[in-house]
């Protein structure tokens, strides 16, 4: 769809159908995550099967899935700024949808690889796609609620996903799952067309002139956005191989069934991530409504209290406390995720939106997943075969680690962006009472 020099109202969208709209993209990030997630907690099942390694299970949850997502990305991003958001999500749930499914018919390490790098490519688009949806339909001042009901889906997905693929795995089979997932997901598209179809495209048009590339290097040469981007590499670090892993390590070492692990784990992870997108989305609004200084401080600190647990946690002798000490993980989580893409919305600017959300989603969804869960896979048979049986609690250490290094690039990343609001016309420092003011 050709986009125009005329811009939307967002008043055009009524009560009812805002809310209908809200809902309808909240559900296909939810049933996004619950595609992405099925095969962690599925995964003992599926390496039985097809006799698979830890290192083999790190490269498909992490390489086969990473490169594809964060590859496509940026293109289907530079689209959906364009005009073309609700094109794009569409044809995205289409084909997550149907190769979930088809990763049910895997034989071997090379068709489920193939399988995950089909889904990696659909859902690139979804997130980036939604938040320009989001961008041209909601009023600025409610983005961060927005983004954070849309972002609980996230939450909401990892623990049906865990929950119901926890039962599968013992109940049906690891292939039924994958077929009943990619199905349920098709029916998505028909919400997409019933709440999606007169909504605003854009808040302002894109300049047709300029490429992705020298769009992402403007936005990477401010150094609140970059430090936002490194503290997104790292959190890829830490995210990737606990999801990939946590399943695994409380069965292994706790001897949990993967029923066992997909309720307690999976309630706690959906409920944690319900409290945590919620909660920042609002923290974030009023925090931009009454111009604090230090908008990524909470999640900044939230991190910081989770690498402490989560060693804890792995070290833990019981299975019940190692799941409780890695609640606070949870939370950081789905804490940071309407901060970070609404703070990332505000540097970037009208009609940049999906290719902030692409580019902070390529920097916790490439390096991180591509090589984190692969690292602690590589770990965790090192240390088996020449230490212990079970070396997995010793590749997880990776995740603490990540998630204090990512904890410090907030920390930074929040005093630039103080700086950069404060030199643009819309805010202004005021040194005396050490605060941001939105200019009206």
């Amino acid at each position: 769809m050709a986009m125009n020099d005329q811009t939307i109202s967002t008043t055009q969208l009524s009560h009812w159908r805002s809310g209908a709209f809200i809902i309808s993209l909240f559900l296909v990030s939810a049933f996004s995550q619950i595609d992405r997630i099925l095969p962690f907690i599925l995964a003992e099942s599926i390496k039985r099967e097809l006799h698979l390694s830890d290192t083999q299970l790190g490269l498909i949850n992490g390489i086969a899935f990473a490169v594809i997502y964060s590859l496509a990305s940026l293109p289907l991003a530079r689209l959906a700024d364009r005009g073309a958001s609700r094109q794009v999500l569409l044809w995205c749930v289409l084909i997550w949808s149907l190769m979930t499914g088809l990763g049910g018919l895997s034989v071997g390490f090379l068709t489920m690889a193939l399988s995950r790098f089909g889904v990696a490519l659909g859902e690139a688009g979804g997130t980036p796609a939604s938040h320009a949806l989001i961008a041209g339909n909601i009023p600025e001042h409610r983005h961060g609620r927005a983004l954070g009901i849309y972002s609980m889906g996230i939450p909401l997905g990892t623990m049906i996903g865990f929950g119901v693929g926890g039962w599968a795995s013992d109940h049906i089979g690891w292939r039924v799952a994958l077929f009943a997932a990619g199905g349920v997901g098709l029916l998505l598209v028909i919400l997409i067309l019933a709440f999606t179809a007169k909504t605003a495209i854009a808040v302002k048009p894109v300049d047709q002139t300029e490429n992705i590339f020298s769009a992402g290097r403007g936005l990477l040469s401010k150094p609140a956005f970059l430090w936002m981007f490194i503290g997104a590499n790292f959190l890829g670090f830490a995210a990737a191989p606990f999801y990939a892993f946590a399943a695994p390590f409380l069965i292994r070492t706790h001897g949990l069934s993967a029923s066992q692990v997909g309720l307690s784990f999976g309630l706690l992870q959906g409920l944690m991530g319900i409290i945590g997108t919620v909660v920042g989305g609002r923290l974030f609004d009023s925090a931009v409504k009454r111009g604090a200084n230090r908008l990524l401080h909470p999640p900044a600190v939230v991190f910081s209290i989770a690498a402490l647990t989560t060693v804890a946690g792995l070290l833990a002798p019981e299975g019940w406390m190692s799941i409780a000490l890695f609640v606070p993980v949870m939370l950081a989580f789905a804490f940071l995720l309407p901060f970070a893409f609404s703070a990332g919305h505000l540097i970037a600017g009208p009609g940049k939106h999906a290719l902030s959300s692409s580019l902070l989603m390529i920097a916790s969804g490439l390096l991180g997943p591509a090589l984190s869960p692969l690292l602690v896979g590589v770990i965790s048979d090192g240390v088996s075969t020449a230490y212990e049986a079970n070396g997995l609690r010793w590749g997880l250490m990776v995740v603490p680690v990540a998630g204090a290094l990512s904890s410090i690039a907030l920390f930074i990343a929040s005093k630039k962006i103080r700086e950069h609001l404060s030199a643009t016309a819309r805010y202004t420092y005021n040194d005396t009472d050490n605060h941001l003011s939105l200019i009206k």
